[in-house]
């Protein structure tokens, strides 16, 4: 695939592969979350955000 016609999500990885074999150490900005919405995209990111405020009801619910 030449890079004229690759997807935003190909180009956000390529770019994040080569700041790691630049700096090794990590990028110093967010971090594993942002690798997982990254690598979700949209959807998965919304369903993620729903599973968490579900399991804090169902916490709060069972410790009262």
């Amino acid at each position: 695939m030449s890079q004229d016609k690759e997807t935003p999500e190909r180009k956000r990885e390529r770019m994040r592969q080569e700041e790691l074999k630049r700096n090794p150490a990590g990028s110093g900005h967010g971090g594993i979350l942002s690798d997982l919405v990254g690598g979700l995209g949209w959807k998965g990111t919304g369903i993620l955000v729903i599973m968490i405020i579900i399991v804090f009801f169902i916490a709060a619910f069972f410790l009262n």
